[in-house]
């Protein structure tokens, strides 16, 4: 039995086969092919579904990488999680704008908000397309958005518009997130909820340098001030190499004390018509314990 946390109820995403280092997916009927780090088996269960790849991501030598389209494909097309709706696009570094695994960690959230009771108000840091900012608005809370990217924070306001949620309270923000949250500590704001999903290296919109090894528990101790006094949960999601979600929980360990409870662990995807799992990250919480 698998111990990664998996939340499969994305009908219209589907790994078909894994195999030579690369996954192949379904997206809504776009069949994608692209590397996974994860992979590094060479039997293919599925071989006569390789060649319908829609487009193709190929590495290059000297970094990064292109895609390759096979077939006549939509330059932006749509996924959809019950509720939600998501935006995708064929984008560098052999990304669609989504992280379907992530889903684990949006029902989470989800719940937590709704069966709170009251009205809380998220920090959503590294928040790259929004797919935490959708789930958190959708559950009712109201969100702050915080990216480097301006690019990606314009693709997070369309996933918001194309879920019905512009009626939400929802503030994007392009901005370091480290400069953020020293500002919003003099400003004196707070927050109930804190997600953050960090890069292993990165540069803020001023060409700030991040580094996960070198700055994540000072980002964490940082956030601790714009904790509310009565808060409802700490995320951590990492895709870092190397890095255990044991290191996450430690960190929030040591933050709040003997306060909540913390737990960590890996999420992944299911292969379909296989009883084969891809591991796809490490996340760490912490969350306020159940009255």
């Amino acid at each position: 039995m698998s111990s990664l946390k998996i939340f499969n109820e994305f009908e219209e995403y589907k790994i078909l086969d894994m195999a030579h280092g690369e996954k192949l997916e379904s997206w809504n009927g776009v069949i994608l092919r692209r590397p996974d780090p994860q992979v590094i088996w060479n039997d293919e269960s599925f071989p006569e579904l390789w060649d319908k790849a829609d487009a193709v991501y190929h590495r290059s030598n000297t970094g990064g990488g292109a895609w390759e389209k096979k077939h006549n494909i939509k330059d932006e097309w749509q996924i959809h999680l019950k509720d939600l709706t998501f935006n995708l696009k064929l984008m560098g570094f052999k990304h669609t704008g989504l992280f379907p695994e992530q889903a684990y960690n949006w029902k989470f959230m989800i719940d937590k908000i709704k069966n709170s009771g009251r009205k809380i108000k998220v920090l959503n840091l590294f928040a790259y397309t929004g797919g935490a900012t959708v789930a958190c608005a959708y559950a009712g809370a109201d969100v702050v958005h915080v990216d480097a990217s301006r690019g990606m924070v314009d693709v997070a306001k369309e996933n918001i518009k194309s879920s019905g949620l512009e009626d939400k309270y929802v503030r994007f923000i392009v901005d370091d997130v480290i400069k953020f949250v020293e500002r919003e500590i003099r400003r004196g704001n707070k927050y109930d909820a804190i997600i953050m999903d960090p890069p292993s290296f990165g540069r803020g919109a001023n060409k700030e340098v991040w580094r996960f090894e070198e700055n994540l528990y000072d980002l964490v101790k940082l956030c601790m001030q714009v904790l509310s006094d009565d808060p409802l949960f700490f995320l951590i999601n990492s895709y870092t190499t190397g890095i255990s979600s044991e290191v996450l929980r430690n960190i929030l360990l040591l933050n709040f004390k003997d306060k909540g409870i913390v737990t960590n662990g890996e999420v992944g995807l299911p292969m379909e018509n296989s009883r084969l799992n891809l591991p796809c990250g490490i996340y760490g919480r912490w969350e306020k314990e159940d009255e």
